[in-house]
């Protein structure tokens, strides 16, 4: 384990300055059309901003604008129970949050919904790793994450903004109590990380959506790649607020949370409950983000 979060801890960083095209971009914006439920068209009833594009999820403009599904919210008990393997201080004391009904990205940003930003000459170009297109944005920090959610919400009139942390988790969770959305063991080709058994491990990220969504119907919430959330860091969860909202107060604004793990990291890295900091101004090519949206129908 200590060997693990050594590894961990000793990424590196890259940098790029290549310019990208409107034309390029308009070019690659056209993957992974969604399948569906009736949640998001009745959203799209309730809320008449939204783009239709399908059943269980909606986009606010077309192309450029991440996929977003709504999760109906609930009750949940946040962090890990104190005989969970692997757990750290961190994860606790688990508590009971309530969650109000929000829209989540059902991807991690990709490059091609990063590098409209970058057209727009709103965001910086990320450097890459292993092409662009579909692959999740690596190589941003927590600044540039909430700069492309300042963007979005500009350019739709909608509240886009970083996932709370307590959104993460359950969102990550998906109504289960498992470590793991699809339950207690990693194994299995579930996720992209160091011994998950997918192709990429220990390799490169994958293609967004690569594998099987968690049951709210989002992908890679476990592996790929680490995702920025809105939350200070503290060290446990001592006076956390229990309404889902982010926790700034009394945290150093300087060091924010990640969750999810990585394809570089070992399997127990990916737990639902896990949690680290990170300075808001590094970069990753293990990091990336995915937003949430407010609805204005609640």
């Amino acid at each position: 384990m200590a060997a693990s979060i050594i590894a961990f801890a000793s990424f590196e960083i890259a940098v790029d300055a290549v310019a990208l095209t409107q034309e390029g971009l308009q070019a690659r914006l056209t993957a992974h059309q969604p399948e569906q439920t009736e949640a998001a068209a009745d959203t799209a009833q309730k809320d008449n901003s939204v783009a239709k594009v399908g059943k269980s999820v909606f986009r606010d403009c077309a192309a450029i604008c991440p996929q977003m599904v709504v999760i109906s919210g609930g009750k949940f008990m946040m962090g890990s129970a104190e005989d969970e393997p692997f757990r750290s201080a961190a994860e606790g004391p688990a508590h009971e949050v309530t969650i109000a009904t929000f829209a989540v990205s059902r991807f991690e940003v990709t490059f091609d919904e990063w590098d409209a930003c970058v057209a727009a000459a709103a965001c910086r170009r990320a450097a890459d790793g292993w092409g662009r297109g579909t692959m999740p944005v690596i190589n941003v920090t927590w600044r540039d994450a909430k700069q492309y959610a300042a963007w979005l919400s500009r350019t739709t009139g909608k509240n886009y903004r970083l996932l709370t942390e307590a959104e993460w988790e359950y969102a990550a969770r998906a109504g289960g109590k498992t470590p793991y959305s699809w339950g207690d063991d990693p194994a299995g080709a579930n996720a992209n990380c160091a011994e998950c058994g997918s192709v990429w491990d220990s390799t490169q990220t994958a293609v967004v959506g690569s594998f099987k969504p968690n049951a709210f119907g989002l992908h890679d919430m476990h592996g790929n790649v680490w995702e920025w959330v809105e939350d200070c860091w503290h060290d446990n969860y001592d006076g956390a607020p229990s309404d889902g909202s982010a926790w700034v107060q009394s945290g150093d604004p300087l060091y924010r949370v990640i969750r999810g793990g990585s394809w570089r990291n070992e399997s127990e890295f990916l737990r639902a409950a896990v949690r680290f900091k990170r300075n808001v101004n590094v970069e990753f090519d293990t990091l990336g983000f995915r937003v949430a949206r407010e609805l204005e129908y609640q």
